[in-house]
């Protein structure tokens, strides 16, 4: 590419040399691209920039904040009331910012796309939900109302990886029952298990953090991500964040944990 217009929004940068820092956008019409700019740019904000280069390491140029008009054509209207506009939400991405605990949520959707997506692969309908997710981040939430948020876009992030998650049956494709036990395995499926009643102390342990009951899966089917379920799903989706992730820590994760215990 050579001096293209790009809108997109830094999801990690790292210093290099002294003026300028190594980029990781996530670009509308690229996906994600790397690339080196002057230092300065600012998380959560739509950013217009040129790109410049024919290998994978790009120079972005005229690093700005996007102009209001650019983002009016690319907002969805899918998480919003019927009475908001367009204007309304290209105006909350454009001048309002993310505070509070929210910050770590955003910091956590940046962590797992540039960790976890391919460069200079297009994923539009991604990058919209990404859009979409900063803009209800940006609102007031509850608790359980920022958790939907981070499950709903894992669920389009797991979806465009191929790891479409599918519960009606087990790996053996058999039907779930609703007493029976299974464990998740992200490669294969719903396990069926065998509970062994000899040691009910390390079982307790394992069927809270790894197993399910076929009584949750039908009800995660029945439901989808909702507030019932909520506990459940999440369970499930950190299972296979970690998995992609090669069981490699986030770092968006231990912040949000220290920043708990700071708090308690």
């Amino acid at each position: 590419m050579r001096n293209e217009a790009l809108i997109g929004y830094l999801l990690h940068q790292r210093p290099y040399q002294e003026k300028r820092a190594l980029y990781y956008l996530f670009s509308q019409q690229h996906g994600v691209i790397h690339g080196i700019g002057k230092k300065g740019a600012p998380l959560f904000m739509p950013l217009q920039l040129f790109a410049t280069g024919k290998h994978d390491l790009k120079t972005f140029s005229q690093i700005n904040i996007a102009p209001l008009s650019s983002i009016q054509g690319s907002v969805t209207q899918d998480s919003l009331a019927p009475e908001d506009s367009q204007a309304d939400l290209a105006e909350a991405l454009h001048h309002e910012s993310i505070s509070g605990q929210h910050q770590y949520a955003a910091l956590y959707l940046n962590e797992i796309l540039w960790r976890l997506l391919p460069t200079e692969d297009p994923m539009p309908v991604l990058w919209q939900h990404y859009q979409n997710s900063l803009y209800q981040l940006k609102q007031p939430l509850t608790a359980d109302e920022l958790r939907l948020c981070l499950r709903q876009f894992e669920t389009y992030l797991f979806n465009e990886l191929g790891f479409a998650l599918t519960l009606e049956h087990d790996s053996l494709d058999q039907p779930i029952e609703s007493n029976a036990m299974y464990r998740f395995l992200p490669d294969v499926g719903l396990v069926a298990m065998v509970y062994n009643d000899d040691n009910d102390n390390d079982n307790d342990n394992v069927i809270a953090q790894t197993v399910f009951k076929g009584s949750e899966v039908l009800v995660m089917v029945e439901q989808g991500i909702s507030a019932v379920t909520l506990n459940i799903w999440s369970r499930l989706h950190r299972q296979l964040i970690d998995h992609l992730l090669d069981y490699q820590p986030l770092q968006s994760r231990l912040l949000w944990q220290q920043q708990q215990r700071y708090q308690s």
